[in-house]
């Protein structure tokens, strides 16, 4: 695992969603991502995030973009 040796849940509300949102969507995301790609994962090297403003039905709305490689699952000999 990477990253902290003991994760600490963020205070901050802001930064909790982010938390928050691959922990209740994340095995949604992968799913979809493996039928529309097949096994693989999305490089965090190769890789762009965008943070826009969108306005819907008059509320405005936050839109995250991942952009990542697709990087397919190799079988080693």
């Amino acid at each position: 695992m990477k990253g902290q040796e003991e994760p600490s849940i963020p205070s901050d509300p802001a930064l909790y969603r982010f938390y928050e949102v691959p922990q209740v969507y994340g095995p949604a995301m992968k799913a979809i991502m493996h039928e529309e790609f097949g096994d693989g994962i999305m490089s965090a090297i190769d890789f762009e995030v965008s943070v826009d403003k969108e306005i819907q039905d008059g509320e405005e709305h936050v839109v995250i973009t991942y952009d990542g490689k697709f990087l397919p699952y190799k079988k080693f000999p």
